[in-house]
C-alpha cells in the first residue's frame, strides 16, 4: 500500500472525489431522463405492457384465475465465425426475439408449478423482429392463452395429487413473495462486433494448427452476442437491461496409438473484442495446446490411485463448481427426488475452517480478467446479489430463485435459464478464498511431504481440468466425476514429474471436500458454460491451488480406433490466406 501524501494531499483527493461524485450524479440524472424517453419510445415494452394488462383483466374473470403473469423477452443479435486450418468454415449472423410467458395459477402456497409440474409455468415462442405492435401483441396473446390452458390443467392435477399423496418433508410455498424493482437501462454495453474482424480472428488462430500434423482436427469458434432483456410482470415492475459477451473456444484433437481420444480445449470470454487477451497470449496458449497433445500421445496410461494430490487454481475452480456449487443451488434442497446433500447442514461445517465461498454475479472482473458469470438481473427479473454461501467452512446460504425452501423464503437473484426453459437457482461467479495459504512456489514440496508422510510412491498434480458432472438425485449415488486433461505423477524419490493420461477424478462430496489441507495464494479463473435443468448459462469459477490429502482416480473409457493410416497432407506454409503448397518468398 502506498504511503499517504499528507493532509493537503488527502484534502485535495477528497475534493476531487466529491466533484466526481457530483458529476456522476448529474450524469446519472441525465441518463435516467434519457432512459425514460427511450422507454416511452420502446414499442416492444409498451406493447408488452398493454397486452399484459388486457390478459390480466380477461383471465382474472376465469376460474381458476392466474395470480401471476410475466413476459420475458430476449432481443438478441449473434455473430458467429468458425475457422479451421486457416480457412473460414462458417460465418453467420442473426437476430431473434425469444419470449417466455410465465404463469402461476392457484396461490403462492400451492400453484401449478408444484413438484414435478414446474414446466407448466412457462411457454416459449418467438416475437417479430420489427416493432409492429399488432404482430407483437398477437404472438403474446397466442402464447398467453396457450400457457393458461397448460397451467390450469396442471393446477387441477396438483390439487388432486396433494389429496392422494403423503405430505412432503418441505412444505414451503411454490413461489416467493417479492417486491422486485423497476430498472430501465438502454445503454450500449459494447460496440457492435465487426463480422469481418471475427472472420479474420478465426482464420489467423486456426492457421497456427497447420504446423502440427499429429493434430487431426482443430477449430476456432468466436461468438459475439448482445442481448437486451425485457421483463414485465403483474407485480408491477419492469426491467430493461443490456448485456454482451465475446466467447472464444479453441479445440484440438488427436489420438494415441492405443485408440484413446485426446482433446484440449481453451476458452476465453470477455465483454467485447478489445477485452480479450493479447494476441501473444492466445498464440502462446494455442502452441501450448499443441505441445500438450504431443506429450499426451506419448504419455503412459495411469492406473487407479488413491492418495495425495495437488490441483491448480483453474482445476480447483472447476472441481468446486461441480462438486460443491451444484449442491448449493436452492431447488436441489427440496423435493423427494433430490439427494439434498447440504439441505440440513446450514450452520454446520461443510468445508475446512480456512475456506470460504461466495457466489457474486455482480462482480465483473477479478485480477483484471472478465468473469463469465456476471449479470445485473436474473431471468426472473430479480437483481443479482452477492451471496456468502460458506463462511470459514460453515454453510450459511443457498443460491435461490423464486422457488422458496424451508428457512429461505426469498430469491437472492440467482434464478437463471436459457431462453425457453424455466429458471432455477444457478451459479454465477463462484469464488473460493482461503486463510491457510503458502506461496505457490512451495506447493509442490508440500505435496511431496504429504506423499512421504503417507508412504505413497507418488502424488498427482492436476494441471488442468476440462469439466465434469455430478449426480444430485437420490435415486443415483451422490457422486461426482471430474475430467482432467493434464495430470502429472510427482515422485517422492526425486525422479522427474511424469505426465500420464486416461484417468478421471471420482468420489463423494462430503468426503472429498474435507480432505483439503491448504491452498496457494494466487486465485485463478475458469470461464465456461454450465448445462443443467434450466439450460446452458455462462459461469465463472475462481479458486487458488489446493493440496488434498486424498483424491481417488479411476480409469477413463476410450475407443480402440487406431490413428489414421494415411498421414495428413503436408502443409509447408502455415500462414493463412496463402496457397498451402507455396513456400514464403518463392517466385510466382
Amino acid at each position: 500500500m502506498k504511503k499517504p501524501f499528507g493532509r493537503c494531499a488527502r484534502r485535495c483527493i477528497l475534493v476531487i472525489a466529491v466533484i466526481a461524485l457530483a458529476a456522476g450524479a448529474q450524469s446519472r440524472a441525465a441518463s435516467g431522463s434519457a432512459d425514460a424517453e427511450k422507454a416511452k419510445a420502446d414499442v416492444l415494452l409498451s406493447t408488452m405492457q398493454a397486452e399484459m394488462q388486457r390478459a390480466q383483466s380477461s383471465l382474472g374473470k376465469l376460474d381458476p384465475a392466474p395470480y401471476f403473469l410475466s413476459y420475458s423477452v430476449y432481443d438478441q443479435s449473434i455473430v458467429v465465425a468458425v475457422g479451421s486450418q486457416g480457412s473460414l468454415v462458417n460465418s453467420t449472423h442473426g437476430r431473434r426475439r425469444a419470449v417466455d410467458v410465465g404463469m402461476r395459477i392457484g396461490t403462492p402456497a400451492l400453484d401449478n408449478a408444484h413438484a414435478q409440474n414446474r414446466g407448466s409455468a412457462s411457454s416459449s415462442g418467438a416475437l417479430p423482429l420489427e416493432d409492429d405492435r399488432n404482430a407483437i401483441a398477437h404472438e403474446l396473446w397466442r402464447l398467453t392463452y396457450e400457457e393458461y390452458r397448460k397451467a390450469s390443467k396442471a393446477y387441477l392435477n396438483v390439487k388432486t395429487d396433494t389429496q392422494v399423496h403423503a405430505q412432503e418433508e418441505d412444505t414451503s410455498p411454490d413461489f416467493t413473495q417479492e417486491k422486485p424493482p423497476t430498472h430501465v437501462d438502454y445503454k450500449e454495453v459494447a460496440p457492435a462486433p465487426d463480422q469481418r474482424a471475427l472472420e479474420k480472428f478465426v482464420r489467423e488462430y486456426s492457421a497456427l494448427f497447420r504446423q502440427y500434423p499429429y493434430i487431426y482436427s482443430s477449430t476456432v469458434v468466436i461468438t459475439a452476442q448482445k442481448t437486451r432483456f425485457h421483463f414485465l410482470s403483474t407485480e408491477g415492475n419492469h426491467v430493461v437491461a443490456p448485456s454482451a459477451f465475446i466467447r472464444v473456444a479453441i479445440e484440438a484433437e488427436t489420438r494415441a496409438d492405443d485408440g484413446m481420444e485426446l482433446m484440449r480445449v481453451e476458452t476465453f470470454q470477455a465483454e467485447s473484442l478489445d477485452h480479450l487477451p493479447a494476441e501473444s497470449e492466445i498464440t502462446a496458449q494455442v502452441q501450448k495446446m499443441a505441445s500438450d497433445l504431443k506429450a499426451l500421445r506419448e504419455a503412459p496410461l495411469a492406473e487407479p490411485f488413491d492418495g495425495p494430490a495437488l490441483l491448480s487454481g483453474r482445476a480447483s475452480g472447476v472441481f468446486f463448481h461441480e462438486v460443491l456449487g451444484h449442491r448449493l443451488e436452492g431447488h436441489r434442497q427440496r423435493g423427494e427426488q433430490e439427494g439434498q446433500t447440504f439441505t440440513k447442514k446450514v450452520g454446520q461445517s461443510v468445508l475446512p475452517e480456512f475456506l470460504s465461498v461466495v457466489d457474486d454475479p455482480t462482480q465483473r472482473k477479478l485480477n483484471g480478467m472478465d468473469l463469465g458469470g456476471w449479470y445485473e438481473f436474473d431471468d426472473e427479473g430479480m437483481p443479482a446479489t452477492r451471496v456468502e454461501v460458506i463462511k470459514d467452512g460453515i454453510l450459511k446460504d443457498f443460491l435461490m430463485s423464486r422457488m422458496p425452501i424451508k428457512n429461505f423464503a426469498n430469491s437472492n437473484g440467482h434464478g437463471r435459464a436459457q431462453p425457453g426453459l424455466m429458471a432455477t437457482g444457478r451459479q454465477g461467479n463462484l469464488i473460493v478464498s482461503s486463510s491457510r495459504t503458502v506461496k505457490d512456489s512451495e506447493l509442490r514440496q508440500k505435496l511431496i511431504d504429504e506423499v512421504k508422510k503417507q508412504n505413497k510412491p507418488y502424488g498427482l498434480y492436476f494441471e488442468d481440468i476440462q469439466g465434469g458432472f455430478t449426480l444430485t438425485q437420490r435415486s443415483m449415488p451422490q457422486a461426482f466425476q471430474v475430467l482432467p486433461v493434464l495430470v502429472w505423477r510427482v515422485y517422492a524419490d526425486g525422479r522427474p514429474d511424469e505426465l500420464v493420461r486416461g484417468i478421471d477424478i471420482v468420489g463423494t462430496p462430503l468426503a472429498a471436500l474435507n480432505r483439503i489441507l491448504l491452498t496457494g495464494e494466487k486465485t485463478e479463473i475458469f470461464n465456461g458454460i454450465c448445462g443443467a435443468e434450466s439450460g446452458q448459462v455462462p459461469v465463472a469459477a475462481a479458486a487458488p491451488a489446493m493440496l488434498f490429502s486424498e483424491i481417488e482416480v479411476q480409469k477413463r473409457a476410450h475407443s480402440l480406433n487406431r490413428p489414421p493410416i494415411l498421414p495428413a497432407p503436408s502443409i509447408e506454409d502455415a500462414s493463412p490466406g496463402k496457397d498451402a503448397g507455396t513456400k514464403p518468398g518463392a517466385k510466382q
